[in-house]
């Protein structure tokens, strides 16, 4: 299985435009942020989580030339609004469509937004998507298995996903945009190989885990390996990495461009 964390930043990027962002260093290159997303690459079967404003510079950026399923955690702008440029891809399916997966208000999202893609074939250029829910359970071409389990965001559930690889018995989990695990999110993700979860910043937010709490979930879940994501200004590369070497060892932060193997 092969993770590409597309975009770690939260809503509004890093840094911030019209703002000072005070204390970020911005000649680090793994504190200029793009809105969260990532590509997972489970048993052949290219998977995109989310597109976010950036996804057309995130796919060039990255080298992504294929997506054959398509999984919205939420319908957030900075998760969706992407999602037009998926057109190239349906180009290179000969015009058919992606299928995209969510909760129910993500696929009314993307109904609202997108109209005019909800086809199953279209000519070359434009976006086609097919629409299904996302149940507990979705198997994927190849043998590849994503569980699902939902999350608390403010009124908007989202998903949580634990993505399952049983040539190499890989198993990750995304857990994006979330105020809290869920008991169910968490027995899914007991002893992951990678979590990637939402740590937003280090004061108390109402929808989003802080670093604090992120850590916590963490600690109860205890997968081998862990990083931090959606991410503000607030959480500078350099000296949040050297808190958690020394608070969580398994634990660092995601950067724009970075790949994990495993299995």
């Amino acid at each position: 299985m092969e993770i590409i964390v597309m975009g770690c930043g939260t809503s509004q990027g890093v840094p911030l435009p019209a703002h000072d962002n005070p204390g970020l260093d911005l000649k680090e290159p793994r504190n200029w942020r793009t809105r969260a997303s990532v590509h997972v690459v489970i048993e052949g079967h290219h998977v995109q989580v989310d597109a976010a404003p950036e996804f057309r510079l995130q796919c060039i950026h990255n080298g992504i030339r294929q997506v054959d399923t398509f999984i919205l955690t939420h319908g957030h702008a900075d998760h969706v609004l992407g999602m037009d440029d998926l057109r190239q891809f349906c180009s290179n399916r000969e015009g058919w469509a992606i299928p995209v997966h969510s909760t129910p208000v993500g696929l009314e999202r993307v109904r609202a937004v997108f109209p005019y893609a909800l086809t199953e074939r279209t000519m070359s250029g434009y976006v086609a998507l097919t629409l299904h829910e996302m149940g507990g359970e979705l198997l994927l071409p190849g043998g590849g298995v994503v569980r699902s389990a939902p999350l608390p965001h403010g009124r908007e559930e989202v998903l949580g996903l634990v993505f399952e690889e049983p040539s190499t018995g890989a198993r990750f989990a995304y857990f994006t945009d979330c105020k809290a695990l869920t008991p169910e999110a968490r027995a899914l993700a007991a002893g992951a190989d990678l979590m990637i979860i939402d740590a937003l910043r280090p004061n108390a937010h109402p929808t989003h885990l802080t670093v604090d709490e992120a850590l916590a979930e963490i600690d109860t879940v205890r997968p081998k390996r862990a990083l931090l994501t959606h991410m503000t200004y607030q959480v500078g590369w350099a000296e949040y990495s050297a808190k958690l070497a020394g608070r969580s060892p398994e634990t660092g932060l995601c950067h724009d461009g970075m790949r994990i193997s495993l299995g």
